[in-house]
C-alpha cells in the first residue's frame, strides 16, 4: 500500500509540474510587432514588392528560422540581413517565423510564355520544395516568389556565392534560360 501511495503521489507531482511548465510556443502577435523592422524590404505581412527581396508570406517556418539563425551566426552571407538578425533573440526569430509562415500566400506572377516552358523543368525541384512548390520544412517555398529574385538565387548557387552542395549541383546544370523559365513558372504559382 505504501508503494502505491508513493507512486500516486509521484504521478500527481509530475502531472502538476508538467501542467505548470511554461509553453514554449512561438507568439505570432509578438512576431507581428517585430515585423516593422522587416517591412521596409520584405513588405507588409511579408509581401515584397521588390525583386531583390523574397516574399516571406506563407514561407516555411523551419526554413525562416534556419535562415535567420544562419544570418545571425554569419554562416549565410548578406551584410544587411546579418546586421538585422544580429539583434534578434531566439524568441524573436521563432515569433517572426511563426508570423510570416501564417500569412496567406502571394503570387508574384511571371512571363506566361516562359512559365509554360518552365513547368516541365520544375519536376526536378518539387521533390524537395513540395509538390506545389509550397516548401517543405527546411526547404523554402518557391511558389509566388518574384522571378528575378529566384534567378538571382539560382545564379548565386551556381557561382558559389550561396553554399548548399545539392543546390549548387542542380544550379550548375541550368542555363540562364532554364533559370528564367523555372523562375517564371514558380513566380506564376
Amino acid at each position: 500500500m505504501y508503494t502505491l501511495k508513493n507512486q500516486i503521489l509521484v504521478t500527481v507531482l509530475l502531472v502538476s509540474c508538467f501542467g505548470a511548465a511554461p509553453v514554449f510556443a512561438a507568439d505570432m502577435a509578438a512576431g507581428e510587432q517585430k515585423e516593422a523592422v522587416c517591412m521596409g524590404c520584405h513588405g507588409p505581412k511579408g509581401k515584397s514588392s521588390g525583386a531583390q527581396w523574397p516574399n516571406l508570406a506563407a514561407q516555411q517556418k523551419l526554413y525562416l528560422t534556419n535562415q535567420l539563425k544562419a544570418f545571425k551566426a554569419g554562416t549565410r552571407n548578406n551584410p544587411m540581413m546579418q546586421a538585422m538578425a544580429a539583434n534578434l533573440s531566439d524568441d524573436d526569430i521563432n515569433n517572426l517565423a511563426a508570423y510570416y509562415s501564417s500569412q496567406p500566400a502571394v503570387s508574384a506572377g511571371g512571363d506566361v510564355t516562359l512559365a509554360k516552358s518552365g513547368q516541365p523543368k520544375a519536376s526536378m525541384c518539387l521533390g524537395c520544395h513540395g509538390s506545389s512548390a509550397e516548401g517543405n520544412g527546411q526547404f523554402p517555398r518557391l511558389a509566388g516568389q518574384n522571378p528575378n529574385y529566384l534567378v538571382k538565387q539560382l545564379s548565386n548557387f551556381k557561382e558559389g556565392e550561396r553554399k548548399n552542395g545539392h543546390m549548387q549541383a542542380i544550379a550548375g546544370t541550368l542555363s540562364e534560360e532554364d533559370m528564367k523559365a523555372l523562375a517564371a513558372y514558380f513566380g506564376s504559382l
